[in-house]
């Protein structure tokens, strides 16, 4: 549990670039790493939950058998002030027992809890370790966005100044001027043809003006 956390904490600690080396997405890698880390975290609370409860009970027995051990000696000292010799011994014997098992437990109880507080060292430092990573995880994030986003302009900006782009332009601007030239010709030949029905307009004129003229003549008005 505490060698992967150290191992996500290690690989978070890496360069943006050695990430991207790898062909990784660094986005959805750091916040993977967040993800582990979270759930280390959580795995050694729960240790730590359970070494507690266990210290706790180590500690409540310890005491129930050292009030025993001092139970029997008030019963041996009652045993022998009654003339009751036998009994005495008996509960000196039992007294002997559980002192062992009072000294036992009293090891295991203080084994515990020396445990108890390493852990909780340990869980104190992976939270904060936490908080460092989740605060690296932001810069990283920010920056591998900035990265993308700079690598998406200049792309743009690469391909208006690609030679196919040119071409794209250049091809247009040719469709532009050959439209531009087609639309030329055809008013040129709009005004040639309205030029000629003007000069047959004009002919048609002048002999209906000749004929008039005859008529006036016949006609003695001239």
């Amino acid at each position: 549990m505490f060698k992967l956390f150290k191992r996500v904490k290690t690989i978070m600690a890496a360069e943006l670039n050695a990430l991207l080396d790898k062909a990784e997405d660094p986005v959805k890698m750091l916040d993977q790493f967040m993800r582990d880390m979270a759930e280390d975290i959580r795995e050694a609370e729960t240790a730590v939950a359970k070494q507690m409860a266990n210290e706790k009970m180590l500690h409540k027995k310890y005491t129930e058998a050292q009030k025993l051990v001092e139970k029997r000696q008030s019963q041996a000292i009652k045993a022998l002030e009654a003339g009751d010799e036998d009994l005495a011994r008996r509960a000196l014997e039992d007294k002997k027992l559980h002192e062992s098992q009072a000294a036992t437990l009293k090891e295991s109880w203080e084994r515990a809890k020396a445990d108890v507080e390493d852990l909780k060292h340990k869980l104190r430092e992976m939270k904060a370790e936490y908080q460092e990573m989740e605060l690296k995880r932001d810069s990283l994030k920010a920056r591998a966005e900035s990265a993308k986003t700079k690598v998406k302009i200049n792309r743009s900006l690469s391909s208006i100044g690609s030679d196919e782009a040119k071409s794209g332009f250049e091809r247009m601007e040719e469709k532009v001027l050959r439209f531009e030239a087609e639309a030329e010709t055809s008013e040129d030949l709009r005004a040639a043809n309205r030029s000629l029905d003007e000069e047959f307009e004009k002919l048609e004129k002048n002999s209906v003006d000749e004929e008039l003229e005859r008529l006036k003549k016949q006609l003695g008005k001239e």
